[in-house]
C-alpha cells in the first residue's frame, strides 16, 4: 500500500536529514470480545459523525495494543523494531501504512510508503503473479507503460520466471514473500519502507539478496525493520525500539543495549534429553550454578570462562568422553569443545566431574546455550546429550551480527 504524500527534493545534501516519519504519542486499542468490539465500533462511528469528543479510555474487555509510542526517523536511518510476540509491532506498522487508524496521537509520513507487513497482503490469490503486479501498480497510480518498464526487473528479483503466470494461491510462502518484496522495493521505489518479518521464510540466497537491496535503499529512504532475528536487526539497524505489551521500554541509537534488554526478557528454560545411564548433578559457569535457575550468568567478552560439570554415570563406563556444543540465541551451532586431554576421565564410584577452562571468549555479545554430551569412549556411542543444559550471556561494548568478534593487533604500514 502507498500513501502518496508530497515528496521532498532528495537531491540536496540537507535532505539526508529530512524527517520522513514522525510519530507522536500514538496508541491503539482492541477488544477481546467480538460482540463488544462491534458495539464499541458503532458507538465510535456515531461519536465521530456527531462531532462528540471521545477520550478513547479503555472500556470493558479492551486493552492497549500500542500505547504512547513516539519517534522520528530520517532519510538514511533504519529503525529495528523488536519485542516478543504480541508486543504491538505489527499493529504499529499497520498504523504507519494507513491500514488501521490510531485511537490517539498523530502520524506524519512524507513520501511514498512501501510496506510488506502480512504474508500475501495485497495479492489476489486467484490472479497470477503477473496480473497481481499490474493490479498493485494500478492501485498505486502507475501507468501500464511504467509497470511494463519495471516488470522484468520485478520478476527477475523475485526469481519467479517459471511461475509468474501461475495463480498466487499455488505459490509457497517463500515465493509469495519474494513477489511482495520485489513489488515493494522495485515497483514503488519507496521513501519509507516497512518490513515485518519478511526475511523469516526466505531461503539464504534470497535473504542475502534482500539485504543487498536494503543496503542500497537505506541512504535514499527510511526503513522500519521488524524481526525476531537479532543478528539481522544488528546487521542493518541504526536505531532500535523495544516494545513490551504495546509500550516502548527502550528507544535509542545504542542497538546493542536494546538487544541485550530484549534477550533479558526471556526465561532461561533448559531443554533436556538425558540418557538413562547418565544424570547431570551440577553445572557451574565461573563458579555460579546454572541448573534450576532462570538467572542468566554474565560473561565479559575476552574474559575466561570456566565450566565445571558433575555427572552421575553408570559404573560400567570407566572412561567416558565429554563434549560441549555452543549455540547462539537463534539456536545456530557456533562452536564445539571436544575433550582431548592425555589423561582420560575416571569414573569414581559412579561420579564423573571435570572442569573446562576456555580462555578469552571471542563470541560476539548475546545469549548462548551449552549442550552437554557424553560418549562411552572416544568415537564411541553417545550415552547422553542434554540440549541447552546451561545458558550464559556475553557482554561487550559493540554488537555485531556475526558469531565471532575477533581480537587482534593492527599496525599502520607506511
Amino acid at each position: 500500500m502507498m500513501l502518496d504524500l508530497p515528496k521532498c527534493d532528495v537531491q540536496s545534501q540537507s535532505d539526508n536529514k529530512e524527517v520522513l516519519i514522525r510519530v507522536e504519542n500514538v496508541s491503539k486499542k482492541f477488544c477481546r470480545s467480538l460482540k463488544k468490539s462491534l458495539w464499541y465500533g458503532i458507538k465510535d462511528i456515531g461519536s465521530e459523525l456527531t462531532g462528540r469528543k471521545y477520550e478513547h479510555e479503555l472500556r470493558p474487555d479492551e486493552f492497549w495494543s500500542v500505547k504512547d509510542v513516539s519517534f522520528e526517523l530520517r532519510r538514511g536511518e533504519c529503525l529495528g523494531l523488536i519485542g516478543r510476540n504480541g508486543a504491538g509491532k505489527t499493529t504499529l506498522l499497520k498504523m504507519l501504512n494507513g491500514l488501521i487508524k490510531p485511537d490517539r496521537g498523530s502520524i506524519e509520513i512524507n513520501g511514498k510508503v512501501g510496506g510488506l507487513i502480512a504474508l500475501g497482503a495485497g495479492f489476489n490469490p486467484i490472479l497470477t503473479g503477473r496480473e497481481n503486479i499490474y493490479v498493485n501498480g494500478s492501485i498505486l497510480g502507475l501507468s501500464k507503460a511504467a509497470i511494463d518498464a519495471k516488470l522484468e526487473e520485478i520478476i527477475e528479483f523475485a526469481e519467479l520466471e517459471e511461475f509468474i503466470d501461475a495463480p498466487v494461491q499455488t505459490y509457497s510462502s517463500g515465493m509469495t514473500v519474494r513477489l511482495g518484496f520485489a513489488v515493494a522495493v522495485v515497483l514503488i521505489e519507496p521513501d519509507v519502507l516497512l518490513l515485518d518479518e519478511v526475511l523469516a521464510v526466505g531461503d539464504m540466497g534470497f535473504v542475502l539478496k534482500c539485504f543487498r537491496k536494503i543496503d542500497l535503499l537505506i541512504p535514499k529512504c527510511a526503513v522500519i525493520f521488524v524481526s525476531h532475528s537479532m543478528p539481522q536487526v544488528s546487521r542493518i539497524a541504526t536505531d532500535i525500539a523495544l516494545l513490551e505489551k504495546g509500550k516502548p521500554v527502550y528507544q535509542g541509537k545504542n542497538v546493542s543495549e536494546g538487544i541485550d534488554l530484549y534477550y533479558s526478557k526471556f526465561d532461561v528454560i533448559p531443554s533436556f534429553y538425558v540418557g538413562e545411564l547418565v544424570q547431570i548433578i551440577s553445572i557451574l559457569i565461573n563458579g555460579q550454578p546454572s541448573l534450576d535457575t532462570t538467572d542468566t550468568i554474565l560473561v565479559e567478552r575476552l574474559a575466561d570462562i570456566e565450566i565445571q560439570i558433575t555427572l552421575k554415570v553408570s559404573p560400567q563406563f570407566k572412561h567416558p568422553e565429554p563434549f560441549l556444543v555452543f549455540y547462539d540465541a537463534e539456536q545456530r551451532g557456533i562452536a564445539e569443545y571436544i575433550y582431548e586431554e592425555k589423561l582420560p576421565l575416571e569414573n569414581i564410584n559412579g561420579n564423573v566431574s571435570f572442569k573446562i577452562l576456555i580462555p578469552k571468549v571471542i563470541f560476539s555479545k548475546g545469549l548462548y546455550s551449552i549442550t552437554v554430551g557424553l560418549s562411552e569412549s572416544k568415537d564411541g556411542p553417545i550415552l547422553m546429550r542434554a540440549q541447552s543444559a546451561a545458558y550464559f550471556q556475553v557482554k561487550a561494548e559493540k554488537n555485531l551480527w556475526t558469531a565471532f568478534q575477533l581480537h587482534g593487533e593492527s599496525t599502520q604500514v607506511i
